[in-house]
């Protein structure tokens, strides 16, 4: 097959590029130039977007003996994983990047481009496995636990799943990878993992909205509707917060408070005791299948990257997934996604429009 190998200039990246080869694929790898911002691109960006990534990409493209090319994917970066970033904040919701840039970058502008220029298929780095079944290719984690990245790929549906390839899939560990990468001497071997969110170059989320967005002063307010506190931007605050909510009226009870709530139309943001953030009820939109629909009784749910799955049913009605938890679940944000397993295998996911307790007035959003 021909494969387009996306090289982040990491070593999962690296290493996944090199098996494909070694599996006898003629492989081209193809670095994501995602950013024009000058404060991403300096050496020491924490995210995966810097230029010494590229030049880390170029590097393990050569030892590979592959063609290497840079695409300028930064446009379609722009418009939709930080404009729908900003956009979900805006609205009182709390969105997860990595699963918007796979289902509109990785596995849309990147895929699609390289199956208009005659590519078969797209490897990458990501920790997933590709189980051919009965019915079908199926999305399943990956057999190193801590690793696993089948929560963020849960977006791509069946179509993108049948031109992809996780060539990590079923590595024990990152160290085999790195010993891996170590003896084929590409130099990412020991090079750090990316993380936080790779547009925000400083990792200060809230300084970023506020310079996107503006600053816009509100109340922080209790259940009963009393001032606790100010704020300057209601987007800056997500469902399940404790930290950093500037509260000047400690509670009668002297608990902690969390953040239950938000209101962007009134630009307020509700606190209250941690009990009010348990939910074991799920409800979500835009679902993507991978696997036929629901109702589906002997499954697990998971509604963050690295959470514990939880046991729960499942109802569809049209485009509505319900899941109904048979462990509650706290902070629980609309904008998050949840994915439905069933053991490893990924069956849908959905974006979680609200969440509330069973039988209780109101959902928290």
């Amino acid at each position: 097959m021909k494969v387009l190998a996306a090289l982040s200039g990491g070593v999962d990246s690296a290493v996944a590029a090199a098996r494909a080869v070694d599996a006898g694929h003629e492989v081209v790898g193809v670095h994501m130039a995602l950013s024009r911002s000058r404060a991403q691109h300096r050496n020491g960006s924490r995210g995966c977007c810097s230029i010494e990534d590229a030049s880390d990409a170029r590097r393990a493209a050569d030892v590979l003996g592959i063609p290497y090319y840079v695409w300028d994917l930064s446009e379609e970066f722009e418009d939709t994983v930080v404009a729908d970033f900003l956009s979900e904040y805006e609205a009182g919701r709390t969105p997860n990047p990595c699963v918007r840039c796979n289902e509109h970058i990785k596995f849309a502008a990147l895929l699609d481009r390289g199956l208009a220029l005659g590519f078969d298929a797209v490897a990458t780095g990501h920790y997933a496995r590709i189980v051919d079944g009965e019915h079908g290719r199926e999305l399943h984690r990956a057999v190193d636990s801590a690793k696993d990245q089948s929560y963020v790929l849960a977006v791509m549906g069946r179509e993108r799943l049948e031109r992809s390839l996780f060539p990590l899939g079923d590595v024990e560990s990152k160290d085999v990878v790195r010993a891996e990468a170590a003896a084929r001497g590409l130099s990412v071997s020991a090079k750090p993992d990316s993380y936080d969110i790779c547009f925000v170059a400083d990792g200060d989320t809230r300084g970023f909205l506020a310079a996107r967005l503006g600053e816009r002063p509100g109340e922080i307010v209790d259940s009963s509707g009393a001032v606790v506190g100010t704020h300057q931007g209601a987007y800056g605050f997500t469902v399940g917060q404790r930290r950093g909510l500037g509260i000047t009226t400690p509670a009668s009870d002297g608990a902690p408070r969390y953040v239950v709530a938000t209101d962007p139309a009134a630009n307020r943001v509700v606190v209250g005791p941690a009990a009010l953030l348990s939910v074991d009820e799920i409800t979500g939109g835009d679902v993507v299948w991978l696997a036929e629909p629901g109702p589906f009784q002997d499954v697990t749910v998971q509604v963050r990257a690295h959470g514990e799955p939880v046991a729960a049913t499942v109802e569809v009605d049209g485009g509505t997934l319900v899941a109904r938890l048979a462990t509650p679940l706290r902070g629980i944000a609309a904008g998050q996604s949840i994915v439905v397993y069933r053991g490893t295998r990924v069956l849908g996911q959905a974006s979680i429009t609200s969440a509330a307790r069973a039988g209780a007035v109101g959902a928290v959003r």
